[in-house]
Parts: C-alpha cells; structure tokens; sequence
C-alpha cells in the first residue's frame, strides 16, 4: 500500500539498482534488498512488482533508524490489485474483471512503479454504489415467477456473491425477484464451482480452507463443500467421457462428436448424458453413473428419471460393459452386442 501523500517516495527494484550504480540482474544477485533490517515492500505480500519507500531505503543506507510509515487508513491511500480484492472480500482474479467493468474504477487507476493502484477513497465509493443498487432492487412480487430467465440466473448472481461472499438467499431474492429456492441453488452451485476451482488450483486445500479463502461462513456451505468435492471428480472425468464421446462418433452413431453433458442430479452425485442421434443407433441415449457406470436409456429428451437413482435394467434399458469405466472400444462393443 502506498499511504497518502507518499506516492512521490515509491521506488522498484530498479530505482533502488540504479541508486547504486549497478545493473538491475547485478543488484538482484547480490541480494541488497534481502539484507537483515533492509525495509519492508510496501507492495502487497506476493504481489509481482516490489516497492520501497525511498525515505526508508534511504535511511537504512545511512545506518539511521528507519522511519514507521503511517498506520491511519487515509482516503488518498493508494492500493494495489491484492490488496483492492482483500478489501471488497473477492479473488484478484475477480478484482480484474472489475477494473475494467465499473467504469469509477477504470477512470481511476494510477499507474505508479508499473503497478496499477486506486485510491481508497474510489474503492469506497464503489463499494457505497453497490450496495445502494442491492439495497434498492426490487424483490419478488406474490405469486409470480422468477424474474430472471434460468440462463440468467447464474451470471446474474455472481456479481452479488464478488461483491459479497456472505451474502444470503433472502438478498438474492430481493435483488433479482427470483424465489428463495432458485436462490438458494444458485448460491450453492457457484459457491461449489469457486471451491471448486480453487481446490483445482491447490490440491492441498480442503473443501473448507477453500470456503475460508473465498469469505464463505462455515453456515452457509455445508451442501456447497459435498458439492464441490464432486464438481472435482467431473472435472477429473471429463477427458474420459469425452474419449467415449469420440468412439461413439467414430462408430457412426452421432452426427458429430457431442460434449458430454455432465449434470449433478444431487450433490455427491456426478452422471453425464450423450444423446446418440446418428442413423440407426442402438439407442436413444446413453447415460454414465459414477456410481453404476453405463447404461442406455429410452428418450433422447428425457433420459435421466427424476432424482438420483439408478432404473432398473428393463425394456430399453441395459447396463453396458463392467465396471465404471470400460474402455471406449469395450464400451461400444457391448452397445452393439
């Protein structure tokens, strides 16, 4: 962070090479910066650029006592990408789809040391801007619909969620005018997703170090942490089922080589569909169960029964190959049979 009125003091690792009279790689080498006592970044932790305040450097040079920066939030306060997100309770990554969306933070950015910041003040603004625009939306009229198209509904949400990650279901329902339901589900499937992504990113984190670092409370993802766990093992299926994908169109009973559609019937459950629409196919659709393996099903538009079991193998119905994972070629041989 650059603190108010210090912007002019801010110095790289470049500017601190140059101080010295050596080459940046020269100065990096010997680890100048790295010395005992030498002064802490003012950049934030991990961020890619490191800055000093000069003053300090300066001081520490002259073997004097360094200076303390100021420890008051001020308005002028300058924050870079890290800290901007840690301050609204989101990812740096959503943070830089902000900066380019919410026009009061493009037109706001400074540049200093080749790093971007805004002031605290703007971020302030922002934050006051959004919360009046939630606050004032309009709920959900009685017994009427969801106003939000189902397509919607996810992009819809997400913004509240960036902006608030405790937010609840009762306040997605007054911003969007959906029901307390389609709320809820659409908080657990993104929050499951974000967990998700970021367990993919960190294997060594858990379901619940992954909520902690996202701003999740405890409360609010019991269903998202089961479920996060599961959109895992989708992502970790995906290249298989799109291996079998590929050997059914190769065998002729798909026009083209369908995407999996991978669906969770309920929260620890991952099943896929692909529809198999060439001529003559040996059935409508096939259906993979992670936990049953595959199995052929009667209807193209409707080939999962409602909820989350299994049907029995009868008219129509046949329970492919062994295992939950034959090989494709085994896969296709058993469907032909």
């Amino acid at each position: 962070m650059i603190k108010a009125g210090r912007r002019h003091l801010v110095r790289t690792l470049a500017d601190l090479a140059t101080q010295q009279g050596v080459q940046l790689h020269s100065y990096l080498n010997a680890k100048q910066h790295l010395a005992p006592g030498f002064p802490t970044p003012i950049s934030s932790a991990g961020a890619r650029n490191r800055l000093y305040d000069s003053e300090q450097v300066d001081a520490f040079l002259a073997g004097q006592p360094i200076p303390t920066l100021p420890t008051k939030d001020d308005d002028q306060d300058l924050l870079d990408r890290r800290e901007c997100s840690a301050a609204l309770g989101i990812s740096p990554r959503t943070w830089d789809k902000y900066k380019t969306t919410y026009p009061i933070l493009t037109e706001h950015m400074v540049t200093v040391g080749g790093v971007e910041h805004w002031p605290r003040s703007i971020l302030r603004q922002h934050q006051t801007h959004r919360a009046a625009k939630v606050t004032a939306a309009p709920g959900r009229p009685a017994r009427t619909g969801d106003q939000v198209p189902r397509d919607q509904l996810l992009p819809r949400t997400a913004p509240l969620l960036d902006a608030d990650p405790t937010i609840s279901a009762t306040a997605v329902v007054e911003a969007l005018g959906v029901h307390r339901d389609t709320a809820q589900d659409a908080l657990l499937r993104l929050r499951a997703d974000r967990m998700a992504d970021l367990m993919r990113t960190d294997p060594t984190l858990t379901p619940e170090q992954s909520a902690a670092t996202l701003g999740y409370p405890a409360g609010q993802v019991r269903r998202a942490k089961v479920r996060a766990e599961t959109v895992l093992r989708a992502h970790r299926i995906a290249p298989y089922l799109a291996d079998v994908a590929q050997a059914l169109h190769r065998a002729g009973w798909t026009t083209t080589a369908p995407t999996p559609d991978i669906q969770h019937p309920a929260d620890d459950l991952v099943v896929a569909v692909l529809v198999l629409d060439g001529p003559e196919p040996p059935a409508p659709a096939l259906v993979w169960d992670e936990r049953h393996g595959w199995r052929t099903a009667t209807s193209r538009r409707h080939p999962l029964p409602r909820g989350a079991a299994a049907p029995p193998p009868a008219d129509g119905i046949r329970y492919l190959a062994d295992g939950t994972t034959p090989s494709p070629d085994a896969l296709t041989a058993a469907l032909a049979a």
